[in-house]
């Protein structure tokens, strides 16, 4: 299609080189073209026959200024905000150096932050992603895994895996990995760490202990944005372990720079049995809570009666 632009160049291509010869003021636009392809493709990770037509032809493309969009996923489909709470992380994340988003299963709170570390890599604000998660069983004890250290953690750190790569080509995101712009690691390891120019994501931070969400708090630098994600109805913590994240919560409430946003089933946005899902669970919860009540109210009256008669 290129060649059919540009009839007095001969252009060669060769693994990933382009080689143009000919007429000088054909070269300089398609030099200033493949410019403006490459930056397309960064931006929207696609590019299809209407979008380089609208391109070589100086036309602006249909999705030039999208409102609302933080990045493209790999088949082009924009991400952005899609429930009114997702779009107050947005809006606090770009009013605080610190936000906290806590909400059940489905509601895009890791989906979400890593489009807005992703965002923030693109556009050069920050140098690079450190992405954390602790490293908690979910009710069944896995045992020794085999492999080195990379191996043992990364069955943990698969979620993190699978947003990136839905918004990285793979060979960039190895590369950014191997280059240690992209970090995954497990949280036991931040101690003694300064997390500078970086956007950082603690996920699951439910299942954290109060030693181990104060010590990653903590770690933030100059220039660093953090996000904390956690649903605290889904703390797997061996009881009677307490979950740091709700104690965060609690103590950080009213400190400054720090923005709390609470997500609901209303946002989730997975299948829609998820929220059928989360509605069953909460009744049953609540069921159970009152039932406990209940009982602790007539051993109480019991007791009561009993000292009753034996004065």
């Amino acid at each position: 299609m290129l060649k059919s632009f540009y009839p007095k160049l001969r252009i060669v291509a060769r693994d990933n080189v382009l080689r143009v010869l000919g007429d000088e003021e054909q070269m300089a636009s398609f030099e200033e073209n493949i410019e403006k392809l490459r930056k397309h493709i960064l931006k929207f990770n696609s590019l299809g026959e209407e979008d380089l037509i609208d391109i070589v032809k100086g036309h602006r493309t249909k999705d030039d200024i999208p409102e609302g969009v933080l990045v493209y996923s790999m088949s082009g489909r924009p991400i952005k905000a899609r429930t009114e709470n997702q779009q107050r992380l947005i809006e606090f994340y770009e009013a605080n150096d610190m936000v906290f988003a806590v909400g059940p299963a489905g509601t895009g709170k890791t989906y979400l932050s890593i489009a807005l570390a992703v965002k923030a890599l693109k556009e050069k604000t920050a140098k690079k992603i450190i992405l954390s998660r602790p490293a908690v069983e979910a009710g069944e004890k896995l045992g020794f895994l085999p492999g080195d250290m990379k191996d043992k953690i990364d069955p943990y750190l698969q979620p993190l895996y699978d947003a990136l790569e839905d918004m990285l080509p793979q060979v960039k995101l190895q590369d950014m990995m191997e280059k240690h712009v992209i970090q995954i690691a497990p949280l036991a390891f931040m101690r003694g760490r300064t997390l500078s120019d970086a956007v950082v994501i603690l996920d699951e931070a439910q299942n954290t202990t109060p030693q181990q969400i104060r010590m990653f708090l903590t770690r933030m630098g100059w220039n660093t944005k953090m996000i904390i994600t956690g649903d605290t109805s889904q703390i797997d913590l061996p009881r009677p372990q307490q979950s740091g994240l709700v104690e965060a919560l609690h103590i950080l409430k009213d400190v400054d720079g720090i923005g709390i946003v609470e997500l609901t089933k209303k946002d989730i946005v997975r299948h829609k049995l998820v929220t059928r899902i989360v509605n069953a669970y909460e009744h049953h919860d609540k069921e159970r809570e009152e039932k406990s009540k209940t009982g602790n109210q007539q051993i109480d009256n019991t007791k009561d009666g009993e000292s009753i008669n034996k004065d």
